[in-house]
């Protein structure tokens, strides 16, 4: 049994290996090649992009099959600016339920990772550093929008421009607080958004960090905030049904 933490494996070469019953977590798998493998009984959850399996591109069936079952993921590729507005609207409404729910947590269950992943208070805080940084950076051309409490993705290393508060423990109120702040600057973005806009490139900012400082197609850094909310939502239900009695 042996862990790879923070290591760099690109270019290396595995042949007759077992890797049965292991586990990857936040794994760059980019133009990875797969020959007489067996796969199976094997859970992937990520993102696809040009996954070909025995001459098959699986993603843009996964895609299909995944809006089928949900409906409203479908509402979360929107193609004009009319549906950006739609699907903000439906995402608020989605997560007002759910903080409901999470109101009915106690302290110590906000602050608990269920299955190794974040509570449902980092859950948020991260949702706001997803905003800062799509929205406040990439989109408004604000090199440093972070707020302390802003929490990036774990593997984030030297692309984050900022020290994370990564064992801050905020009250509900406190995060609640910064996300409406967020939310609501997201929805002024959109109110006003056209389509000439939202078919249009970002002007990159003059600072390094994450996302990079280069022009970006408007569609997608705008999508990249629906998707985030739309799945780390999921993310906090599928929790909350083991929190919750």
């Amino acid at each position: 049994m042996t862990e790879f933490i923070k290591q760099d494996l690109s270019g290396s070469t595995f042949r007759e290996v077992n890797l049965a019953d292991t586990d990857f977590r936040g794994v760059n798998f980019y133009r990875v090649r797969m020959r007489g493998v067996e796969l199976c009984d094997v859970e992937i959850s990520g993102e696809l992009k040009n996954v070909v399996i025995n001459g098959i591109d699986v993603a843009p069936l996964v895609a299909a099959e995944q809006e089928r079952r949900d409906p409203l993921l479908a509402k979360m590729r929107p193609a004009d600016a009319d549906g950006f507005r739609e699907a903000w609207a439906i995402l608020e409404d989605l997560w007002a339920g759910t903080i409901d729910r999470a109101r009915k947590l106690t302290t110590e269950q906000l602050n608990t990772s269920v299955d190794g992943e974040w509570s449902f208070l980092q859950t948020l805080r991260h949702l706001a550093y997803a905003t800062d940084a799509w929205v406040g950076r990439a989109y408004l051309g604000d090199p440093e929008p972070w707020h302390p409490l802003d929490l990036p993705w774990t593997e984030a290393g030297d692309l984050c421009s900022f020290p994370p508060l990564w064992d801050a423990r905020p009250s509900l109120d406190e995060v609640l607080a910064l996300r409406e702040d967020r939310t609501s600057g997201v929805r002024e973005v959109l109110r006003s958004l056209t389509d000439e806009q939202l078919n249009g490139q970002t002007t990159p900012v003059d600072a390094p960090g994450w996302p990079p400082p280069e022009a970006m197609p408007v569609r997608e850094v705008l999508g990249t905030v629906l998707i985030e909310e739309y799945l780390h939502r999921q993310f906090a239900e599928r929790d909350l049904n083991k929190l919750l009695p």
